[in-house]
Parts: structure tokens; C-alpha cells; sequence
């Protein structure tokens, strides 16, 4: 085991920052956001990069500050233009917090996203990483940062066999990084972190020959780099049942539109809701499109089941067509409600479940 237990040494960190650096500059790939210093435009390609392959965010990058060119178009925009320019990329809060986080620059900040870390965590949805993402790449300010990717680089590096997530573990990958960033280039300091996993550094099968941190790497000193970061084991997702139809009336179909807040904000559904423990399907959906949306149902005839997983529930999605009963719609619990032709439904902004289930319907329907 390496003499710093874990710490990095002076020396040890200004000889790491060098190598990145070096190696950064003759190897890092060609992105679109790598090409402009437009706070504006690095802070949309931070946003859309959380939780989404790189490979997939190019296109929509481009096609995102076409139709919002500037912060002030964006902060302009009505928020379900904003989601329609999203659509696919999933995770719409990220797409809701952005529009908030444009009309709160333009009343608090004159229109100029802030340079600094603190001022720029005030954002919505602008979390620590993000904040220094941000800070170091558009205004080199010596942030620092720290994703999966980074803290995986770190934690092999350092030779952390903790859990990364411990308060202490934590920390100390926090201070590494912060070490790391200061000095000229943060910004392109920073990206080399994330470049590295990305590309060396991999979660398997680490590249461990093209490293420029090989020298001083205590898992590749070790030989168990595979074997970090370590993470705690987590919870087995709880298993929960809900139900939802496609409630047709003179030949269009009923979305309903969740509030802002919350899980799936502002995204458009099918109508239904959770089933009762010991209750029937059917019964489950009748009662729920009755209280949440005022309408009584006829027709209704099963139309199979989707599964989808989130972090700490695995939904199961048992899915019916039904004709909507004479009645006026009221909502409760819902925002809003459309009314549209189901050739129209995919022109709204819709989670990954509601789109399985569309998608799941269309099948059922060729039959």
C-alpha cells in the first residue's frame, strides 16, 4: 500500500495534473460543446450529458440551440416547447429545470448566467457537479468536479477500497479533485477527469497501458482496478402495480398532465393509478380514472402489460382500452388534460413508462 494511505502527495498531484493535461490535449475527442466558450451553450451540454450517452446528446445539442440559440430565447420559451425539444432524451426534469433556471438568470442575474460556483448552485437543478462543470469550462474558475466517471478515475488512482459514497471517502475524493483543478486550464483539467473514464478508465476492462495517470496508480499497482470503486450494495427496487388505459371518445384519446413538481413533472400520461392491495385490475382503473379524472368508463377491455424500473421501484403497467362515459372532465391531481387524436399522442412530452405503454398499445392494436 502506497506511503499517503490513500492522500496524494504534492508532488504526486502536480505530476498527475501535467499528465492529464498532456493527455488531454492529444486525445480528446471532437465535441460540439468542446468548441465554443458560451457559458450558455457548455451549461445546456452539462445538462443533457447527466445520466445520457454522449453519442446520443449530439444531435439533440444541435438541435436544442437551433430553436434556443440564447439563454433570453430560452427563458422566453414556453416551457412545453422546451419539453418538445427534450423529447427522447428522457429525465424531463432536467429539461424543466433548465427552463426555470433561465427565467431566474434573466430576473436575478440580468440575463448572464453567473460565474461563480456559489451564485450558479442557487439555479435550479444546478448541483455541485454542475456548478463546477460549468465554472471551470466557461470561466476558468479552479472547480472542482466530480461524476461517475471521475470518481471512479479518483478512487483507483488514491486506491479508496471504501465505500465511495461514505461521508469520509467522499470527502477526500472532493478535496482530490478540487486539488487537481487548481492551477492554469481547470476547465480542460476537469475534462480530462471525465475523458479519461470515459475512454481508459472504463468500469471493465481499464486500459490501464494508455493511462496517463499509470505511474502513480495505486489499483494498478495493486491489480484489482476492476475491483473500484467500491460501492455499497443497493436495496432491491420495491415492486409496485398500477394501471392505466387508453380512454378514447369520438375518436380521441384522454392525456392527463402531472404537476410541475414531483416525480415526472409536467409530463403527459395515460390516465389510471396505483392497484390496492387484493384489488382487481379493472376495479383498480375504474375507480382511479373516476377519481382523478371525474369520467366514468365503458368498453374497457385489457390491452397487456409493461414493466419499467427506477431506482427504488420496479412498476408493472397492466394496460386496458376503454370509451369514455358521457361526463365532463375533473381533474384531480393532474394538471391539465388533452384530448387529442392517437396519431398526435407522441407530440407531447411523455416518460419512458407512458411511452412503452403507447408503444405496447400500437402492438396490441396490429393484432
Amino acid at each position: 500500500m502506497r506511503a499517503d494511505g490513500g492522500a496524494a502527495s504534492a508532488t504526486r498531484l502536480a505530476r498527475a495534473r501535467a499528465a492529464l493535461l498532456a493527455w488531454y490535449r492529444a486525445s480528446r475527442r471532437d465535441l460540439p460543446w468542446r468548441r465554443t466558450r458560451d457559458p450558455y451553450a457548455i451549461w445546456i451540454s452539462e445538462a443533457m450529458l447527466q445520466q445520457t450517452r454522449v453519442e446520443t446528446v449530439v444531435g439533440y445539442y444541435a438541435r436544442f440551440l437551433e430553436r434556443f440559440p440564447t439563454l433570453g430565447a430560452l427563458a422566453a420559451a414556453d416551457v412545453e416547447d422546451v419539453y418538445e425539444r427534450w423529447a427522447g432524451l428522457g429525465y424531463y426534469s432536467r429539461a424543466r429545470n433548465l427552463h426555470a433556471a433561465a427565467r431566474v438568470v434573466r430576473e436575478r442575474f440580468g440575463g448572464a448566467l453567473p460565474d461563480e460556483v456559489e451564485r450558479l448552485r442557487e439555479l435550479p437543478g444546478i448541483g455541485r457537479y454542475t456548478a463546477g462543470a460549468i465554472a471551470s469550462i466557461a470561466f476558468d474558475r479552479p472547480a472542482a468536479i466530480l461524476d461517475g466517471n471521475v470518481e471512479r478515475v479518483l478512487a483507483r488512482y488514491l486506491g479508496l477500497r471504501d465505500d465511495v459514497k461514505a461521508k469520509t471517502t467522499a470527502a477526500r475524493l472532493w478535496e482530490t479533485a478540487a486539488a487537481l483543478a487548481q492551477g492554469p486550464a481547470p476547465g480542460d483539467l476537469n475534462q480530462s477527469l471525465m475523458e479519461l473514464g470515459a475512454l481508459v478508465c472504463t468500469p471493465r476492462a481499464p486500459r490501464c497501458d494508455a493511462c496517463p495517470l499509470a505511474r502513480d496508480c495505486d489499483a494498478r499497482e495493486r491489480g484489482d482496478a476492476e475491483a473500484l470503486p467500491v460501492r455499497a450494495a443497493k436495496a432491491a427496487p420495491r415492486a409496485v402495480r398500477f394501471v392505466a388505459a387508453l380512454v378514447v371518445r369520438g375518436g380521441r384519446a384522454l392525456l392527463v398532465r402531472r404537476p410541475p413538481g414531483g416525480l415526472l413533472g409536467g409530463l403527459w400520461e395515460l390516465p389510471g393509478d396505483e392497484i390496492a392491495r387484493g384489488e382487481k385490475a379493472e376495479d383498480a382503473l375504474r375507480r382511479g380514472v373516476r377519481a382523478r379524472t371525474g369520467l366514468e368508463l365503458d368498453g374497457v377491455a385489457p390491452a397487456g402489460a409493461v414493466t419499467h424500473e427506477l431506482t427504488h421501484r420496479r412498476l408493472r403497467l397492466q394496460l386496458f382500452r376503454a370509451e369514455a362515459a358521457p361526463g365532463r372532465v375533473r381533474l384531480d391531481g393532474f394538471e391539465s388534460h388533452r384530448w387529442l387524436a392517437p396519431a398526435r399522442i407522441g407530440e407531447l412530452a411523455q416518460g419512458a413508462l407512458t411511452r412503452k405503454a403507447l408503444r405496447r398499445l400500437a402492438t396490441d392494436e396490429g393484432r
